[in-house]
């Protein structure tokens, strides 16, 4: 083949550096923004932390705007709107094809439940602190953990040297329920080869030492604590009860019937353990108020409290949507590094560097600003589009994809999405995920469109009302609601009880 040169034409879309990083932060995670700052802030020295404006009102709409106007100011020779680059003004939803989401028509998702903020939250709905001054991070910080409870009571129980150690061991061998992480062998296994152990009397001797600690670990509070398994764990809990005919069929299921219990098969565990179906009944009231996670009283509340993005308030008569300004940076550009860039502008060669390195900290509190600005934006629409549910509840959801708010508000689909992912509303319902006030359309029979969050709540309303000794069916459930009016199949009842955790008719049914 003869080699040839030719002159080809064609046009590409080119993102500028900026633009990518517009687009970076727009998806980035409250946590996720606050980690960008901080190594932004370690790497350019011209971006320091702007304590004025940490008691902003959580009223206002644009607390970084103060920061970026008196950036865009302090420097005519240099400011934003004069560098040349024409993309400052470009609208990241012209860009959004570029990396399209899995999760693009707002339709059928099922993992977005409302998640409940917890009261000790503190100033998340509201930016302000407690009246004491103090927040729910710093009660946390000093909220003993599950190891520190159980230290506390190995520290006044006077065991022998070498059994001591084997508690501390198993001690820092638990994970958050209150579980051993692996069997005894695989701990002392571990152990001995981190201490070098080959002897294979050592090794077993080590075993011997931690069997004789798991029995004093498994004697504290709370009890059962130091279990291997679910049933371990229960076992552990009964056997503090009196003695009894339930107590000894409750460990008998314990020991190795729990997946009949949880089928709720009287008559094969009355087999199984060889007791009559009311000791069974008895049995399993017994392993009922048992705890399974012995651990989780010590769990850290903020590992569970979720802050919110936007706020919703009232306003006169309808709603209004509010940027929190707990979760937003405080930034500004340094007047001194700033000042000296400027002096040394023209007359030194490090000069163009060091104004690089300024405008990148003045795009970036830019672009913090759009992110912001963006998030707002789409909140309040979705408050428009979705007034009733903050009036009456999610029964009152409507049906809405992220092309509606995308043509609303000139936005692409994909930016919407990067917009409603990991971005948290607080509502008088509690606090949800952005994306949770999307949902697909069922038909009615008045010719209307009712929304799947609707229909999800109608049926927790209806499994809740329920008589337990006669638990809805799925079947059921979809009669009910077509007698609202609602078209849905059997199948999809299903789908949806699934998704809002809800076990099947036989598995609700009262013993």
């Amino acid at each position: 083949m003869k080699p040839t040169l030719q002159v080809r034409l064609s046009q590409h879309l080119a993102l500028t550096p900026q633009l990518q990083q517009s687009i970076r932060l727009l998806q980035l995670s409250t946590l996720e923004l606050h980690q960008e700052v901080e190594q932004m802030l370690e790497q350019n020295p011209f971006l320091e932390p702007d304590e004025e404006i940490n008691g902003y009102d959580a009223g206002h709409d644009k607390p970084a705007a103060t920061a970026a106007t008196r950036d865009e100011q302090d420097a005519p020779g240099s400011s934003v709107g004069e560098t040349g680059d024409e993309s400052a003004g470009v609208d990241t939803a012209e860009f959004g094809t570029t990396e399209r989401d899995d999760w693009e028509n707002g339709t059928e998702r099922d993992d977005f439940d409302g998640i409940q903020e917890l009261p000790s939250s503190g100033s998340a709905g509201t930016g302000s602190g407690d009246e004491d001054g103090t927040d729910a991070h710093d009660r946390n910080s000093h909220a003993p953990t599950l190891q520190d409870h159980l230290r506390a009571q190995l520290a006044g129980m006077r065991l022998a040297p070498a059994d001591a150690a084997a508690v501390q061991v198993l001690i820092e061998s638990l994970n958050d329920d209150g579980y051993l992480d692996g069997t005894l062998e695989e701990l002392a296994e571990r152990l001995a080869d981190s201490l070098g152990m080959i002897d294979p009397e050592s090794r077993e001797e080590l075993l011997d030492q931690l069997r004789c600690g798991l029995k004093w670990l498994q004697s504290m509070e709370p009890v059962g604590v130091g279990a291997t398994s679910l049933g371990d764990c229960l076992a552990l809990q009964l056997r503090e009860g009196p003695a009894c005919a339930a107590r000894e069929c409750a460990l008998a299921i314990c020991a190795g019937h729990l997946d009949l219990l949880a089928r709720r098969d009287i008559k094969k565990l009355a087999t199984a353990t060889g007791a009559d179906e009311a000791t069974v009944k008895a049995a399993q009231a017994l392993i009922v108020v048992c705890e399974p996670k012995p651990g989780r009283p010590f769990a850290r509340a903020e590992n569970l409290i979720v802050v919110p993005d936007v706020i919703v308030l009232k306003s006169g008569r309808g709603w209004k949507a509010t940027l929190n300004p707990d979760v937003m940076p405080k930034l500004r550009v340094s007047d001194l590094y700033a000042q000296a860039v400027r002096g040394q502008r023209g007359g030194n060669a490090n000069g163009g560097g060091l104004s690089a390195r300024l405008q990148e900290a003045r795009w970036f509190i830019r672009n913090i600003q759009q992110r912001f600005d963006t998030i707002l934006r789409v909140s309040q629409a979705i408050v428009e589009r979705q007034k009733n549910f903050f009036t009456h509840g999610e029964i009152a959801m409507k049906p809405l994809v992220l092309r509606e708010i995308a043509d609303e508000l000139g936005l692409h689909e994909s930016t919407i999405s990067r917009v409603t992912t990991a971005k948290y509303m607080s509502t008088p319902f509690g606090t949800f995920e952005l994306k949770y006030f999307f949902g697909s359309s069922l038909s009615t029979d008045a010719g209307g469109n009712a929304s799947s969050t609707a229909v999800r709540a109608l049926i927790k309303q209806f499994v809740a009302a329920e008589n337990h000794a006669k638990p809805l069916s799925d079947s059921q459930i979809a009669d009910m609601l077509e007698e609202q009016g609602i078209q849905v199949a059997r199948r999809t009842v299903a789908k949806y009880r699934e998704a809002l955790k809800i076990a099947p008719a036989n598995l609700r049914k009262a013993l």
